[in-house]
């Protein structure tokens, strides 16, 4: 009995130790380190015992043990590091506003230069019977809304943080000791707001900016901190970032879901609640200062996907005038993700009510929002629905009946490693196996004429040459194609490529957007930037505000972004900002022959 009480007061004494010891290092609330201490103290422990070959020593180092194996499960279920929610914890309650569906208040960022309408709903929640239905218009309401917290995030699977780690160890390298998380957003059904930064002075017409986040339309947040609107506000651009449905909730595809809509869609529901957001801010734009004639869309990832769709959906017709795309597009005869044939995406939908043994889409709405979202099955595409999505993107840039008038995108340079690096933890590339790795990708003899190209680079490193050239496939090339099609139809074109390496993400999928957007200052991971980061920050929020606010990037900035013509110059942003020639025309062409042969 003595020794049962005697190993219960240890756990607890060395819980308690080891807690507190990891908030004195500031790591409570880091995984990725807490994991590493943890390892480093088995390890520890192994050697003690060794060193210390005695039964009382032993059971000292059982209990300890026991002590290190309780907190795997807790490492287990920690909060993801990449889901973060910037909080609004400046509550000072701005002047009542009055919207066309009722009256708001908001709050200002810590300095006072920025009003924050944080979590405005712009249509009704998808919940019970509007589960898997096209997106309704918002009722007007009593009273004022307090919009001074950020709103959910919408239904989608968190994934592990145990996983998280090791990307972030392995592929980012993010090593350094000083990472603390943020607060995690809370998910519900009820997704549907939006969150309005806008400066803190009288100015009326101003322009807008709008933001669709991205996440593989899966998953992601309208308010994590790097796509923060503060910066853009202090800039003299109204930014509102939206959240819309995700994963099953967003673009399942049922036929019986097509025969009750009225308007016979199905399947992308997430589209249809961002044309929604548009319509909104059409209507409510002259009540909070802005200019509905200025308006700018942007996104990046599967929001940039999104952009593309709603530059090409009838429904998004004139509620915009330009659009900002950054890391992927759909204007491409056979896009490489976020997109496929209805009959596909029906087919998957039609899997999905094997797999909850329901009958019918009515059946899905019956079931648990946690449950539902745990599906088997990827729902990670928009589709050709005939509604919001007539024609595939790339026809409706061929017959000139795109909706924007400017176009600015690009991408980052290694955009496809993050995603390829984990997958060949434990196959290496070599230049022996390339050829097949790459014929998983396109055809054989697609694949040889790429090793051919891609020849003396795939000696010196072939894993690298393959996220490169699969990086081009996926994400490259659908902006070269998005870009030429856009200057067909007489459009003022500007492209960039990113190229700043960095303590973290650096070039990675998703690198640029703390860049773009103003935030590195409100990084989690401020020690991977230095002086010249800072700097080129500055120089694309230039870039961009002058874009969103004349249709022309070149106000004021020292090196000129030239307009892009066909196969020409893009503007690079790396240690230096200068235009370069694209040096991946050859694999364009390549890539064109195969997505010539799949047609």
């Amino acid at each position: 009995m003595k020794k049962i009480i005697a190993l219960i007061l240890f756990i607890l004494f060395y819980s308690i130790l080891s807690f507190l010891f990891l908030f004195y290092l500031d790591l409570a609330n880091g995984p990725m380190y807490l994991l590493f201490l943890e390892i480093v103290v088995i390890l520890l422990g192994l050697a003690f015992r060794i060193i210390f070959n005695n039964k009382r020593v032993r059971f000292k180092m059982l209990a300890f043990f026991i002590l290190i194996f309780l907190n795997v499960p807790i490492l287990l279920l920690a909060h993801p590091a990449y889901v973060t929610l910037s909080p609004v914890s400046h509550i000072k309650e701005t002047e009542v506003l009055e919207l066309k569906n009722g009256m708001i208040v908001g709050t200002y960022n810590e300095d006072d230069t920025v009003r924050i309408y944080a979590g405005v709903p712009y249509a009704e929640a998808p919940v019970g019977d509007l589960r898997f239905k096209e997106t309704k218009k918002l009722e007007n309401w009593d009273g004022i809304k307090k919009c001074v917290n950020y709103a959910p995030r919408a239904m989608q699977v968190d994934t592990s943080s145990v996983m998280n780690t090791i990307v972030d160890i392995y592929a980012a390298k993010a090593w350094h000791p000083n990472y603390k998380m943020q607060p995690l957003q809370e998910m519900s059904e009820d997704c549907l707001y939006l969150n309005i930064y806008r400066p803190n002075t009288d100015e009326v017409n101003l322009p807008i900016l709008v933001y669709i986040h991205g996440g593989s339309l899966t998953t992601g947040s309208s308010s994590s901190y790097d796509i923060n609107g503060e910066t853009y506000a202090k800039n003299g651009v109204i930014m509102i970032t939206v959240a819309y449905r995700l994963n099953i909730f967003g673009y399942l595809a049922t036929e019986d879901l097509a025969l009750e809509s009225t308007n016979h869609t199905t399947g992308n529901y997430g589209l249809l609640d961002q044309i929604e957001a548009l319509k909104w801010i059409n209507e409510n734009a002259i009540y909070f200062g802005g200019d509905k004639d200025k308006i700018t869309i942007a996104g990046e990832s599967a929001g940039s996907s999104s952009i593309s769709a709603l530059c090409t959906s009838p429904l998004a017709s004139g509620l915009f005038k330009q659009a900002i795309g950054e890391s992927s597009s759909l204007v491409v005869s056979t896009p490489p993700h976020t997109y496929r044939p209805l009959n596909e995406t029906l087919k998957t939908g039609a899997n999905i009510l094997k797999e909850f043994n329901a009958t019918s889409a009515n059946d899905l709405r019956k079931i648990d929002a946690k449950k539902l979202v745990r599906t088997k099955y990827a729902n990670s595409e928009m589709t050709l629905d005939g509604y919001a999505l007539t024609k595939s993107p790339y026809q409706v840039y061929l017959d000139h009946e795109n909706n924007e008038e400017a176009l600015l995108n690009g991408y980052n340079i290694k955009e496809a490693d993050a995603f390829l690096i984990p997958s060949f933890l434990f196959t290496r590339v070599t230049k022996n196996n390339i050829e097949e790795i790459l014929s998983n990708y396109f055809n054989n003899d697609i694949a040889s004429k790429i090793y051919n190209l891609y020849k003396d680079r795939i000696e010196e490193d072939a894993l690298g040459a393959l996220c490169e050239i699969i990086s081009v496939y996926w994400f490259i090339h659908p902006h070269h194609s998005w870009s030429n099609m856009a200057i067909l139809n007489g459009e003022k074109v500007y492209r960039y490529q990113f190229t700043k390496e960095n303590g973290y993400y650096g070039t990675y999928h998703s690198g640029e957007i703390v860049y773009a957007y103003g935030n590195l200052n409100k990084s989690i991971h401020k020690y991977a930037y230095d002086d010249s980061d800072y700097a080129l920050e500055a120089k694309m929020v230039k870039y961009f505000t002058n874009f969103i606010k004349y249709g022309n990037p070149n106000i004021d900035c020292d090196t000129n972004w030239d307009q892009y013509v066909s196969n020409g110059k893009v503007l690079e942003f790396g240690e230096d900002v200068k235009m370069i020639d694209d040096k991946y025309l050859s694999l364009y062409a390549i890539i064109e022959e195969y997505l010539n042969s799949k047609e």
